[in-house]
């Protein structure tokens, strides 16, 4: 890799150490190991077919395999120069599919030479690959990774689920909650959104039809071949669904509900990162500071919330480009044009700017402390969050005018536990409940939140 500061991405430069994981996935090294694993697999499958001629020796299906199961940063290279430059005999192909074949002819049987790529179209090969990318860089690198937030957020809903916090609706006091609560919410919504994002890369579809999706070239060659079933088959041994009928290219919905399954595990995210940057600056939650770091240059004693800052920036790029990648690569001109290639390089890109996200909340998560404190001094501060309560014992008492009587005292106004008992004591009520209403507070007016904090698995 180039020295990291003179990258032009940030994803390559300042945050390489953070999106490393990824380069197995979304590097142009992993998308050409990706299309040697397509062809070799391609023609170990012909092999097997009774139609065809070629036979291939147990060393020789192991050689072949090696060649994408030990590809190296050499053979990256060696394939990189046959498009380019040309190599042994071979012009510069200018074709990046092509420059794959002729790799793989390299290690090949001369007798499978003209089985390789054998009646295939290079988006038969290009599908299979990107789609080999994402499902191992999502299996393998982003559900790992969100997991692992969903892990912290329930730890957190365990060990503060009875810990009383003023809740805001509108931005307004409203009725109380737990912090626990309220990080269990988080993890209930990530852990649907991870099921979401399982079942669409378990659906994630190939294509192997040739070069208008009628498996043309192949039915010429041996008509009496099922090619239909044949390429059933063999996307299924590569662990994708089959996409039939389909044009030169595979459409990409597939794709797009991966992306958009993606981004609305970053949608639960970002509200997140908002949620904890202002918890941290109305001081419900303290940051642990490191010694040697900088909050500000100007002003010592900051302590910022720039893990969640960063991560918010992040996860909101990687959304932006998720949207475009699902928008655009469902869209062809007729049968294909070549825009969605150079497009699809974008992929790893959305992925990193997402690992990102997940890498500084995890950060940011681990960092916090609720302050108990603080959170009990504010509800303090705002006794008039108890009204609904108030209201609600009085309506069961048959009071018609219970919600117009708690409005009156408390709409728009500072009101203290002594104003309350005030309005108490000259309600027409039984003692028990002048006494019930009279042990209503703030932090313990929290309903089953502890319970919802500890139910969370």
């Amino acid at each position: 890799m180039p020295e990291p500061l003179f990258a032009v991405s940030p994803l390559d430069g300042r945050y390489a150490r953070y999106t490393e994981p990824l380069r197995d996935y979304a590097s142009e090294a992993a998308l050409i190991r990706a299309r040697v694993e397509v062809e070799v697999e391609y023609l170990l499958a012909l092999a097997d077919l009774d139609a065809t001629p070629l036979e291939l020796s147990p060393e020789e299906r192991v050689a072949l395999r090696d060649l994408y199961d030990a590809f190296e940063e050499d053979d990256a290279a060696l394939v990189k120069r046959i498009e380019t430059e040309g190599y042994d005999g071979y012009d510069a192909t200018n074709h990046d599919v092509k420059a794959v074949e002729y790799f793989v002819r390299e290690s090949a049987p001369e007798r499978a030479h003209p089985w390789i790529h054998f009646g295939l179209t290079s988006e038969d090969v290009n599908n299979l690959a990107y789609r080999l990318l994402v499902q191992g860089a999502v299996e393998d690198v982003l559900v790992p990774e969100l997991r692992e937030v969903r892990d912290a957020l329930v730890e957190l809903a365990h060990d503060y689920a009875e810990t009383p916090m003023l809740a805001r609706t509108h931005g307004q006091p409203a009725t109380p909650t737990t912090f626990g609560k309220e990080m269990a919410v988080y993890a209930t919504r990530l852990g649907r959104a991870l099921g979401r994002i399982e079942d669409a890369v378990a659906d994630l579809e190939g294509k192997l039809a040739g070069a208008s999706g009628a498996y043309a070239a192949h039915h010429v060659a041996y008509p009496d071949v099922d090619w239909r079933a044949f390429s059933r088959e063999f996307v299924h041994e590569l662990g994708f669904r089959h996409a039939d009928p389909v044009t030169q290219v595979n459409p990409s919905d597939d794709l797009a509900e991966t992306f958009d399954a993606l981004r609305a595990a970053n949608n639960v995210l970002l509200d997140l990162d908002k949620d904890a940057w202002r918890y941290v600056s109305d001081r419900y939650l303290g940051q642990e500071a490191a010694k040697s770091e900088t909050g500000s240059s100007t002003m010592p004693h900051k302590v910022n919330p720039i893990d969640f800052e960063n991560s918010e920036g992040n996860l909101s790029k990687a959304n932006s480009d998720f949207e475009f990648l699902a928008d655009y690569l469902t869209k062809s001109r007729l049968q294909r044009d070549l825009s969605d290639s150079t497009v699809k390089r974008n992929i790893g890109s959305a992925f990193a700017y997402s690992l990102l996200g997940y890498s500084k909340l995890q950060s940011g998560l681990a960092k916090v402390v609720p302050n108990a404190q603080v959170m009990r001094e504010d509800l303090e501060a705002n006794p008039e969050v108890i009204g609904e309560a108030v209201q609600t014992i009085l309506r069961r008492e048959g009071d018609t005018e219970a919600y117009e009587r708690v409005k009156e005292l408390t709409r728009g106004e500072r009101v203290t536990l002594d104003d309350f008992y005030a309005l108490f004591d000259e309600l027409d009520v039984e003692e028990s409940i002048r006494e019930e209403l009279k042990s209503l507070t703030p932090e313990g007016y929290t309903g089953v939140a502890a319970d919802l904090a500890r139910d969370v698995e």
